[in-house]
């Protein structure tokens, strides 16, 4: 007989909730948005079901229901027209563009919102990579960080909390935070995209943002999926120039990478629950595989459970919208439901397997 018995810890919800280790709560919640030219426009984008991309009145109402959610923050990323792409993306230095006049519209009519405003030229570009191509095919990267450097100035200079370098060049934490500071932005903050890697999940958000690779792959500047060590370095590197956040992105596929910086770092982690991640949970849902609310919510959980402090989700306002609700105790995270009964959204198609015990 043993001794030992941890069944004893999960013996009853009273108990679980007390010795549960991680929970989850809008404040950890971050919301990407797509921003597109435009007045009363919301286009649908296939591939996320759910998400849309708005103009900016839109995104206005949009926000103005993320503040009542208590959803603290959001994270902006523009849909370009394509003829104000070109191969070094000029635009992404205008300082009426659509992203700064986003930050502006958001911050004077929510002036608490934080808002973080991507640092990276692939939305900008026609050829669909994130810095400036040579005649022989290469990315150049210190002339990429150049043009980083001076689109941090023009979205700080917009209002946003944070600018966020995504591009992956060598040195860019450090030649953006330079540049702020010379500016007297020195209260804006640097969230890095420090572990991005070269991964197959971001195609829905491709789509998105209408960017698309005319030549190549993003190999050379993003991680190979297969290096932790390397992951380390990167993350350590951005902390010693200069950023206030750093990031592991993908989020669900790269669990112990987060586990491992966490270990290695006193800064914030966030970690991004990419488009992909989101999209395959999604199609779960439309089929009848998965329960959405329970999908989204274990999976937020193993996020922070390995060392996130906040995550990037494209299902911020579905979680949120479950604890405004009712549907999700806020600290015990537990669905108050009878034992037996369905969560808040109910799967429409049966299993595949309906006798098979998981």
């Amino acid at each position: 007989m043993p001794i030992i018995r941890p069944r004893r810890n999960r013996k009853n919800s009273a108990i679980r909730n007390l010795v549960q280790e991680t929970q989850i709560s809008t404040a950890d919640l971050i919301y990407p948005q797509f921003v597109i030219e435009g007045q009363d426009k919301r286009e649908v984008i296939a591939s996320m079901p759910g998400i849309y991309r708005l103009s900016i009145d839109k995104l206005l109402k949009e926000v103005e229901e993320l503040c009542t959610l208590n959803i603290p923050a959001i994270a902006l990323f523009p849909a370009i027209c394509p003829t104000n792409k070109c191969s070094h993306a000029q635009e992404a230095l205008n300082p009426d563009g659509l992203i700064p006049r986003s930050v502006r519209a958001i911050k004077q009519s929510f002036p608490h919102l934080c808002v973080i405003a991507d640092v990276a030229l692939d939305p900008y570009t026609s050829h669909g990579h994130d810095g400036i191509i040579s005649a022989a095919g290469e990315v150049l990267n210190d002339a990429t960080t150049e043009i980083l450097a001076k689109m941090a100035l023009v979205l700080a200079e917009a209002g946003s909390d944070f600018v966020a370098p995504s591009d992956m060049m060598d040195g860019n934490v450090a030649a953006v935070r330079r540049a702020l500071d010379l500016e007297g932005f020195d209260h804006v903050g640097i969230l890095a995209y420090s572990v991005k890697y070269a991964s197959c999940l971001y195609s829905p958000f491709r789509d998105a943002v209408g960017s698309h690779l005319a030549m190549g792959d993003k190999k050379s500047y993003q991680m190979d999926p297969a290096n932790q060590r390397e992951a380390l370095r990167e993350a350590l590197l951005d902390q010693e120039q200069g950023a206030d956040i750093i990031m592991v992105k993908p989020a669900l596929a790269f669990l112990d990478v987060i586990c491992k910086i966490r270990e290695q770092t006193s800064l914030p982690i966030s970690a991004y629950q990419v488009s992909g991640e989101y999209a395959m949970i999604m199609a779960a849902v439309q089929n009848g595989w998965l329960d959405e609310s329970k999908a989204f919510l274990e999976s937020l959980l193993c996020i922070k459970r390995a060392g996130a402090d906040m995550i990037f989700t494209y299902a911020a306002k579905k979680i949120a919208l479950l604890f405004k609700n009712g549907a999700l105790d806020l600290q015990s995270q537990k669905e108050i439901y009878p034992p037996n009964s369905d969560s808040l959204h109910r799967a429409t198609k049966p299993p595949i397997h309906k006798s098979a015990s998981v």
